[in-house]
């Protein structure tokens, strides 16, 4: 049954976006449900309940978390088939992005119970508007992999993206995570370093990746806290490039599992790239694995 005919006796799961610094963030509309709704999930109840008004009846909380939110969910699905409205809130945003609530959101449309956004802040959205690069079209590619060989791997397969990419960073991260997007991307790719935002030290640079790096470097306190950087598209993308990184891709998924030769065939095949070339991505990928 679609959400929306969902029958009156159930209650309504409101995602509500929350501050990501500044708690003059929280919209009106959200502070009135967190004000009245009887149940509220969120990442980590201590830090949400200071966005909670004083009431009569404080709401039942709920922990919904990446370790847990499989059986909290189950949890939140009752009370929502009860007829309690319920609030789902993460730490700092909105939920789901980068955060947990997915299994939740995804269970309460398959139950047929109804689901409403209440927007507000976003992180990848707030630095998105404030750096200057282009934004009809962007990829939000969330957080990188931990260890640098995982990373490069990854953002090699990005690197001629024609569009905006959206990445979340821990400020300790910085310096390493650039240094290797300028190498992925070059030196002199344009991005930008949004940090802190709406925080009492937030600092949003424009420059190039390598320049990012530099200014990142310079200073200890620009590598505390949390960060997004994103990254101006690959100039002068065609279909042709665009095919190159299909295969690139393509390269990752098969040069482990399929002798070289035979892995070359298939990438032509599904893209049209010349056997030469795809032969050399295959054979580029297995270096960097060895």
């Amino acid at each position: 049954m679609p959400a929306s005919d969902a029958p009156d006796s159930t209650g309504t799961l409101y995602v509500i976006a929350t501050p990501i610094g500044h708690l003059g963030d929280l919209s009106p509309r959200a502070a009135e449900l967190l004000g009245r709704v009887p149940v509220i999930a969120a990442e980590d109840t201590r830090t949400s309940q200071k966005l909670v008004p004083s009431r009569a009846i404080p709401p039942h909380w709920i922990a919904l978390h990446d370790h847990n939110e499989a059986r909290a969910a189950e949890r939140v699905l009752d009370h929502l088939r009860a007829g309690d409205d319920v609030a789902l809130v993460s730490d700092a945003g909105t939920p789901l992005v980068s955060d947990p609530g997915y299994r939740l959101v995804d269970g309460a449309h398959a139950a047929g119970l109804a689901v409403l956004p209440v927007p507000g802040p976003c992180a990848a959205i707030a630095a998105l508007s404030a750096s200057g690069l282009a934004s009809d079209r962007f990829a939000f590619e969330g957080f990188l992999p931990a260890k640098a060989g995982a990373r490069r791997k990854r953002l090699a397969a990005l690197a001629e993206a024609p569009h905006t990419l959206i990445f979340y960073v821990p400020a300790r991260d910085l310096v390493g995570v650039l240094g290797d997007l300028a190498e992925a991307f070059g030196a002199e790719r344009p991005g930008c370093v949004a940090r802190e935002l709406t925080k009492r030290f937030e600092q949003v640079r424009r420059d190039g990746l390598a320049a990012l790096a530099e200014w990142t470097a310079a200073d200890p306190d620009r590598q505390r806290g949390e960060a997004v950087v994103l990254v101006a598209g690959a100039p002068g993308t065609d279909g042709a490039t665009a095919s190159k990184v299909t295969a690139s891709a393509l390269a990752d998924a098969l040069a482990g599992e399929l002798p070289p030769a035979r892995a070359a065939r298939v990438i032509r095949a599904l893209t049209g790239l010349p056997r030469a070339d795809a032969f050399a991505l295959v054979e580029a990928r297995r270096e960097r694995e060895s």
